[in-house]
């Protein structure tokens, strides 16, 4: 069962109604409510170092511009459609860090491992993922391609096919990385078997 995403906030649809009038009170609470998840999104998928904090700001700034300037399309939530305004919101931020990434043309940099066996993507994260620290660095030594399948598939709970449609790739992309990019962060946060006997 996928984690609930951090995107999971109960806008209340009076405060919608409040945004969508234009009023900039409004606005800025939907802002802050959702500057950490849109920012943490954009870094996973960009990476960690200071250039990609850098563009996750951006990322968060693009996103929100474009929630205000499209606030009047959304029509989930009371607006005669069924899908909640966090949804619709996440998926703008989603496009928006996943163009930034093609736009380098990082993505194309997909993790290949020597053995192509495919593990099993339900398998529970290794024990040190617990450590927040530790599994932010792991992930930052991934390929920006691998990250971006690890992230969406674990934190946000998006399929293959949503996640191949998203990066404009095959489903079997999509479980491949998945599959590699679980071995390489095992491999990175449990420690090795020669440290360990020295």
């Amino acid at each position: 069962m996928p984690a609930t995403s951090s995107f999971a906030i109960d806008v209340p649809d009076a405060l919608l109604a409040r945004a969508r009038a234009g009023e900039r009170a409004a606005f800025e609470q939907i802002y802050r409510w959702f500057e950490r998840p849109v920012y943490t999104l954009a870094l996973r998928i960009l990476g960690g170092s200071g250039g990609d904090r850098e563009e996750a700001s951006e990322v968060l700034q693009d996103t929100m511009l474009k929630v205000l300037g499209r606030i009047q399309d959304f029509r989930g939530q009371g607006g005669g459609g069924d899908s909640p305004f966090w949804g619709w919101l996440r998926q703008i931020a989603i496009n928006e860090a996943l163009m930034r990434l093609r736009s380098q043309r990082r993505h194309e940099h997909a993790l290949v491992l020597e053995d192509d066996r495919l593990a099993d993507e339900h398998a529970p994260p290794p024990p040190a993922a617990a450590d927040a620290a530790a599994l932010a660095r792991a992930l930052a030594q991934l390929p920006a391609a691998t990250r971006s399948v690890l992230w969406l598939y674990h934190a946000e709970g998006y399929t293959h096919d949503e996640i191949a449609a998203l990066m404009q790739r095959t489903p079997s992309f999509s479980k491949s990385q998945l599959a590699r990019g679980g071995r390489r962060l095992r491999e990175l946060l449990e420690p090795t078997k020669e440290a360990s006997h020295a």
